[in-house]
């Protein structure tokens, strides 16, 4: 229960404080702003929950663990339902106070591409750019959570991973790297719910082929056998 309970408002951090960058500050803090507001959060659940649960908060990053051999089937589907959760929590609390303003909630924050989306990057853009994104954020995160390195600093390298993310890709898809990210604010401007399926689909790819490199010890040191 206390890694169900960390992971759900883990999730809903992440998205209200990354989301509601882009909704409530965006026109003031610009695309850095926001990335900022992603790495950040990541950064503070990290160290606040990540003692519990290791903060995964994030369906994608718990898939990669599944694959690594790092936690069982059960123990990822409980991850991911406290994770959407976590997700639509957050997101209706940025709805709640978006809406009270005089520019109201808008996208919230989601995730796409084609016309009319930031960039107007194609589908196989998108679909390329969130793959290897989350490759490589897996990367890092398995990497920088194995026994061999040093505890203390996973939970800003983590972060300050998906800062640069954000500032490479926010024009490409709005950067979902996240399942759950994308879902919860897709809830609340249903259009997004359309392009759904490439925010569930890539980043589990991209987790996956990472998952696989820790499993086959290529990145992995198996003196100290990460856990």
């Amino acid at each position: 229960m206390k890694k169900f309970v960390a992971e759900l408002v883990g999730t809903a951090t992440l998205v209200l404080f990354g989301c509601g960058a882009a909704v409530l500050g965006g026109a003031h803090i610009g695309q850095a702003g926001i990335a900022a507001a992603f790495g950040l959060a990541i950064v503070a659940m990290a160290y606040g929950i990540g003692p519990i649960s290791g903060c995964h908060v994030n369906p994608a990053v718990s898939f990669g663990a599944f694959v690594s051999g790092r936690m069982s089937a059960g123990e990822m589907i409980q991850y991911w339902i406290a994770q959407f959760i976590g997700a639509s929590v957050g997101a209706a609390i940025l709805y709640m106070i978006a809406t009270g303003g005089g520019d109201g909630a808008g996208s919230m924050g989601t995730n796409g591409w084609g016309p009319g989306y930031l960039g107007e990057y194609t589908m196989q853009s998108a679909f390329i750019f969130e793959v290897v994104a989350t490759f490589l954020f897996v990367v890092v995160i398995l990497g920088a959570t194995q026994k061999a390195a040093p505890a203390a600093m996973a939970g800003l390298a983590i972060g300050l991973t998906l800062w640069a993310i954000h500032l490479v890709g926010i024009q490409v898809t709005g950067v979902s790297v996240n399942p759950a990210r994308s879902f919860g604010p897709a809830l609340f401007h249903m259009p997004a719910m359309s392009q759904m399926w490439l925010f569930i689909v890539a980043p589990l790819i991209g987790a996956g082929l990472a998952g696989m490199v820790f499993k086959m010890g290529l990145l992995e040191d198996r003196a100290n056998d990460g856990v």
